[in-house]
């Protein structure tokens, strides 16, 4: 992969582990499992971790069958692609001067482990989104065989996160408080790069003096 509305691998797993990885979820998990048992947090990280997977292979081959039905083309997948980057990160941003009120948590059961641990906290809608795109960028099986191959990565990133949770957040919380915003202004950049490109690619805009 690479070159013009295509992204390269190394770009698609900075995409895949912003939207879906396990910085995000190392919070939320530890919450979630703050007064369960040892036991029913493992189960709980397993099943997740499973069930994610699942979510994101079977949604991302829907969402490619659907798109390629319609034929959108690869600058406006990618210019979807840089908005949905985009506006995630500002979200994510924004939130972080308006945190929201945290309320009490009940006590986890492992029906927990599909929703909401699986759906929206792991898999997350932009996150599906990013897979369906890329993997409809991607132009043969070889690099959407490697495409999934770095979604198992990430999920196993996942699990291992929210298997040693409460260690990492206790050594490493504040650290990964700043890496996190670090990290939302480079996805809200990268957005804006992408959408950028794709709409040079239409015509849209001119490129830039000395571009190319």
């Amino acid at each position: 992969m690479g070159g013009g509305a295509t992204p390269s691998l190394v770009q698609v797993w900075g995409f895949f582990f912003l939207l879906l990885g396990p910085i995000k979820i190392l919070g939320p998990f530890h919450r979630m499992t703050a007064d369960a048992e040892p036991a029913l947090r493992r189960k709980l990280a397993v099943r997740g971790a499973l069930f994610a997977t699942c979510i994101v292979l079977l949604a991302g081959t829907l969402g490619v069958q659907a798109l390629r039905n319609y034929a959108v083309p690869p600058p406006v997948l990618a210019l979807t692609g840089g908005l949905v980057l985009f506006l995630v990160a500002l979200q994510g941003l924004l939130e972080s001067f308006n945190p929201r009120p945290r309320v009490a948590a009940e006590p986890p059961s492992l029906q927990a482990a599909a929703m909401p641990l699986a759906y929206p906290i792991i898999v997350t809608p932009s996150g599906i989104a990013a897979v369906i795109i890329y993997m409809t960028l991607a132009p043969g099986w070889p690099d959407k065989g490697a495409i999934v191959g770095l979604l198992l990565a990430i999920m196993l990133m996942n699990l291992i996160a929210m298997l040693f949770a409460s260690a990492v957040l206790r050594w490493l919380g504040m650290p990964l408080l700043v890496l996190g915003t670090v990290l939302g202004v480079v996805q809200a950049a990268l957005g804006l790069n992408i959408m950028l490109n794709a709409l040079r690619i239409l015509g849209v805009i001119a490129a830039a003096p000395g571009a190319g």
